[in-house]
């Protein structure tokens, strides 16, 4: 079994294990009222919307959408107290895609999502899409209160990312989906090589589904390079933030979720027991009931 020789790759990576964990299974279905919103470029973002009460917003993570990945499950169980919005981020699902990619079309694509929800929404950043939560209100996006569960921020992560990116891209570019999900796997994600041949055939919905959404892998890549909302734009976040992490979760990701909270304003940390970055709906949901207020 491969080892990892630098915790830092932990940190940075952890957050495939979302999309591996809830992708294994058959096609979500997604209730509620699905509907659609255009961003500021004309992309098409699609969403769902589901339960009454205060408006809250999910924001997924790498590889993950509203059929693949935690937030189907969370927002299930968040709308018996608030109106939840799950989205497809874009390039993802039955969201559209503009190129070239970048950060500021993410954060429009919240902005749109946020006029649809009528009000000023609380929001629930999920790994790698915490740290688009933070983008997105440091850049002006309102929110009344912001939970971010482990943004997998590491203090040396920036050039190994860099590099991942541009690997994951060549294979890309190149046409080669299979390839680009294999880089991820054991190059960014530390799995054993293996595994990563063995997965087409012992978890064959997860890989077609992590290929259908690989292309946007390098676009987490990016949002994870930027720092500046924990160092020269940690000001402009000016709002109640609740970083969460599990107990039971590497160092590496104890370490990224102190330091997020330490950097913003008005940021606090709680870590929940027997949990890992692959957190139970059930265990994080009553958290956040108590935090958001219902």
């Amino acid at each position: 079994m491969r080892r990892i020789t630098f915790a830092a790759i932990v940190v940075i990576v952890a957050f495939g294990g979302l999309a591996i964990r809830y992708s294994g299974g058959g096609t979500v279905t997604l209730e509620g009222e699905n509907r659609t919103t255009t961003s500021r470029d004309g992309t098409i973002i699609a969403y769902t919307k589901r339960g009454s009460g205060p408006p809250l917003i999910i924001v997924d993570g790498v590889f993950c959408y509203r059929e693949n990945g935690p937030a189907t499950e969370l927002a299930s169980l968040l709308a018996q107290h608030y109106t939840v919005f799950t989205y497809d981020r874009r390039g993802r699902g039955e969201s559209g895609d503009t190129a070239p990619y970048a950060v500021d079309r993410e954060i429009d694509d919240l902005r749109a999502l946020e006029k649809e929800a009528g009000a000023t929404p609380f929001v629930l950043g999920i790994s790698s899409g915490a740290a688009l939560t933070l983008q997105a209100v440091a850049s002006g996006v309102d929110a009344k209160k912001i939970a971010l569960y482990e943004p997998p921020y590491a203090a040396d992560g920036t050039r190994r990312m860099e590099d991942a990116r541009t690997r994951l891209q060549s294979f890309i570019s190149a046409g080669d989906r299979a390839g680009a999900v294999r880089s991820f796997m054991t190059d960014v994600f530390g799995a054993p090589r293996g595994f990563v041949f063995l997965m087409p055939f012992l978890m064959p919905t997860a890989w077609k589904r992590n290929k259908l959404v690989v292309h946007t892998a390098p676009y987490d890549l990016t949002i994870l390079g930027d720092r500046s909302v924990l160092n020269e734009r940690s000001s402009s976040i000016q709002v109640s933030t609740l970083v969460i992490g599990g107990e039971k979760s590497p160092k590496g990701l104890h370490d990224a979720v102190a330091a997020v909270a330490k950097a913003l304003p008005k940021g606090k940390s709680r870590f929940l027991a027997g949990q890992d970055h692959n957190v139970s709906g059930p265990i994080l949901v009553p958290v956040l009931f108590e935090y958001f207020g219902t």
